[in-house]
């Protein structure tokens, strides 16, 4: 899972967990009507800013807001880059 990115300051790069095709009771959900993930597996990290080093890693499982970020598309692969502070939590 490496990718030839480093992030600056505060911010990480996400890899947004695809979203759902499917119901719980089978139904198939079209493009038009996917929600957008809000969930995505640390790929990339900055360093963080002047006495606040980032407090995600490499590999973690995070939810970040709806309509947070700046997409971007690396190596074929669509990836989500946001400010630490736009995270709001680890999913354990």
């Amino acid at each position: 899972m490496s990718v030839n990115f480093k992030p600056l300051a505060d911010r990480v790069l996400i890899e947004p967990i695809a979203a759902e095709t499917k119901t719980a009771s089978g139904i198939i959900i079209p493009d038009t009507a996917k929600e957008k993930p809000q969930e995505g597996t640390v790929v990339a990290a900055g360093p963080g800013k002047k006495d606040e080093p980032t407090t995600v890693q490499v590999g973690d499982k995070v939810l970040y807001g709806k309509y947070s970020g700046s997409e971007l598309k690396l190596d074929g692969k669509d990836y989500l880059i946001v400010k630490e502070g736009d995270l709001l939590g680890i999913i354990g």
